[in-house]
């Protein structure tokens, strides 16, 4: 009987243990999922990112027959939430509901603790245009008004973002050039405080996406003016686009999508991309979504990344013209 040398056993204990380590990273993955889904929103409660994240969790769940927890990680322009997913296990747990705004502009602004690299594209979910609001007393009703009145009073209008380099920031940058005036820049940590003074008459106007504005404009105490899309919206059909109103410069429209931790193993990010676009796929969904002033706006993970790829560069040069600076 041969004895075994102490390399020979070495060498088959090494390839069972990694037998074994195969073996338990194939069971995790066909047992995907086995318990709660985090999904973490780099925004406070309240805004269009949040709600994408609501809608998401409440539709998918049941597609994969497990709950997703909404957990909010709002400030450093997405900096926290993204660093949070970007650290976690690689194991389609823990997922990134991203923000356009956070994830191609908010790094060209300065020091950020993530890149590109640091996620999978997994899907995306909404897609919606800015939109131009202005407190009820406002004296104007147009966005010619608005512009004639920026003109009369330059640098006495002030405006609303969710933070400096934020694409409601850029959004105001843009209808300045456009039009040739001078407004007061007043940044936020996030949409739901930028709206609470909104309401409360401490600043003019904001841009951004309609939902979290729909209540508001709905019982008359905030006005919109216009539509930062190609298209009218069908929850605001007597809202003309920016274009109509003689500013096609004015052309900004955010994405909402799911991202999970680089390594995420290929059959978990193809699972939850079909899942996606099967709770994308419901009427009931998608109605939501145009209730709000969204659409359901399903795209797989490859078109998600060569979207994300295109705005990421078209965003860098942008900043970079306009010397846009973060926080």
């Amino acid at each position: 009987m041969n004895t075994m040398t102490r390399k020979q056993f070495g060498r088959i204990a090494l390839a069972a243990g990694l037998a074994l380590g195969m073996g338990t990273v194939a069971s995790a993955q066909d047992g995907y999922p086995n318990k709660p889904i985090t999904m973490v929103v780099p925004a406070s409660a309240g805004g269009t990112t949040d709600l994408a994240a609501r809608m998401t969790a409440q539709a998918l769940g049941p597609v994969l027959g497990q709950t997703l927890v909404v957990e909010n990680k709002g400030g450093g322009n997405g900096n926290i939430a993204a660093a949070q997913v970007k650290r976690a296990e690689a194991d389609g747990y823990t997922l990134l509901m991203q923000y356009s705004g956070f994830h191609v502009i908010s790094p060209h602004l300065g020091k950020s603790s993530w890149e590109l690299k640091d996620f999978v594209p997994v899907a995306n979910v909404l897609s919606a245009p800015q939109i131009v609001v202005v407190r009820g007393d406002l004296p104007v009703n147009t966005m010619q008004e608005l512009v004639a009145y920026a003109k009369v009073n330059p640098m006495k209008l002030n405006y609303a973002s969710s933070g400096n380099g934020s694409l409601q920031h850029v959004t105001g940058v843009q209808l300045e050039r456009a039009a040739g005036v001078q407004m007061m820049h007043v940044p936020y940590k996030g949409t739901g405080p930028a709206l609470q003074d909104l309401l409360g008459g401490q600043v003019d106007l904001t841009f951004g996406t309609a939902p979290p504005f729909m209540p508001h404009i709905q019982a008359g105490k905030l006005k919109v003016l216009a539509v930062t899309g190609k298209e009218r919206l069908p929850s605001l059909p007597d809202v003309p686009t920016t274009a109509e109103t003689g500013f096609p410069g004015v052309n900004a429209t955010s994405w909402f999508a799911m991202f999970a931790p680089a390594g995420t193993p290929a059959a978990i990010v193809s699972k939850l991309e079909s899942d996606v676009r099967n709770a994308l796929a419901e009427p009931a969904f998608q109605q939501k979504a145009r209730d709000q002033g969204a659409a359901a706006d399903f795209m797989d993970s490859k078109a998600l990344g060569d979207m994300v790829q295109r705005d990421w560069d078209m965003w860098a040069q942008i900043v970079k013209e306009a010397n846009i600076k973060g926080d």
